[in-house]
């Protein structure tokens, strides 16, 4: 197998890491709860793929009635049968499997894309007409480059677009990205985009970036000039805003913020490491401001701890809770 093939898995296996999604999403995971989790992280290396790919669905699972899940699982609304209940539970796991393999708005599951990076990862690569593309943790692409035009794919997650000048081409070909919510054509520029839930985020450093929505080139709705951003869906666009992260500090291998809620900082870092981060009610609207390396968020963690007086509990290495020192 090679380095970037992906791992088949059992559909058995995936299954059970679906059914722990949505017990640890709806329901308040006591101990026994996360013993029985953590227990059943470890048996193999299996099943900590399968959580680190099924993990990815997160808020696929937000119009579930959190009442319905439960009961999906525990088969009690009104004398329910286990044999509706498992169905149930199957027609959940085969949507959002269909989700998690293609992501809405493509036939082309992102864990088939030509290029991709894994949780924590960044990597970058060139294109034949001189671009410069770096992948983000858990991205992924495709290239589609023809005698009239150069287009990437963005499948899942973050990239960062340095736009060659195209000189073996008779003449510069028009580039373009293509997300979920819409098309970007790129105008001699160095732009990083996005796929949020909410919408595709794009921010310019150089040059501009004009925006179309949906998947036809209709008239521009907006452009995006150097130093500013905008995120967008198939419905409309809205000024993004500002939490305090600097965009464009994961291209150098680091996450900066400025006076920004733990609790974002937070969600930010997860980006980077397989499992659960998260972090108390009562410490999230603490503030955090400096540059960290991402090569090690551990080491972030700590330094995050002592700056803020915090305490760092790891269940294990994949169930880490960051809440008030005792």
């Amino acid at each position: 197998m090679s380095r970037h093939e992906p791992q088949a898995l059992d559909p058995a296996i995936v299954e059970q890491a679906i059914e722990w999604l949505v017990r640890l999403r709806f329901n308040q995971a006591d101990e026994q709860t996360q013993r029985t989790f953590e227990h059943w992280l470890q048996q193999c290396p299996e099943h900590v793929l399968a959580w680190q790919r099924v993990e990815t669905l997160g808020d696929e699972f937000a119009g579930v009635p959190a009442q319905l899940a439960r009961q999906t699982l525990s088969g009690t609304h009104h004398g329910m049968r286990r044999r509706e209940s498992l169905k149930l539970l199957g027609l959940l796991a085969t949507v959002s499997t269909a989700a998690w393999l293609g992501r809405d708005y493509t036939p082309v599951p992102a864990m088939l894309a030509q290029q991709r990076s894994s949780t924590g990862e960044q990597r970058r690569f060139q294109l034949d007409d001189g671009s410069l593309i770096q992948l983000n943790s858990d991205s992924a692409v495709d290239s589609d480059f023809d005698a009239q035009r150069r287009l990437i794919i963005l499948r899942r997650g973050e990239i960062i677009v340095n736009v060659g000048a195209d000189r073996h081409s008779p003449q510069a070909r028009p580039f373009w990205v293509q997300s979920r919510d819409g098309i970007m054509r790129a105008q001699s520029s160095r732009f990083l985009a996005r796929e949020l839930d909410d919408g595709t985020l794009v921010s310019a450093q150089e040059g501009s970036v004009t925006v179309f929505l949906g998947s036809s080139q209709t008239p521009a709705s907006r452009s995006v000039q150097a130093g500013s951003q905008l995120l967008f869906s198939s419905s409309g666009t809205r000024m993004f805003r500002d939490n305090g992260l600097d965009l464009w500090s994961w291209g150098d291998g680091v996450i900066s913020a400025c006076n920004m809620r733990l609790n974002d900082f937070i969600v930010e870092l997860s980006r980077y490491r397989p499992g659960v981060l998260r972090c108390a009610e009562e410490v999230a609207d603490l503030r955090v401001s400096g540059t960290f390396q991402l090569a090690d968020n551990d080491q972030v963690l700590a330094l995050v701890a002592q700056s803020l007086h915090l305490n760092i509990d790891y269940r294990t290495r994949y169930w880490v809770t960051v809440t008030a020192a005792t």
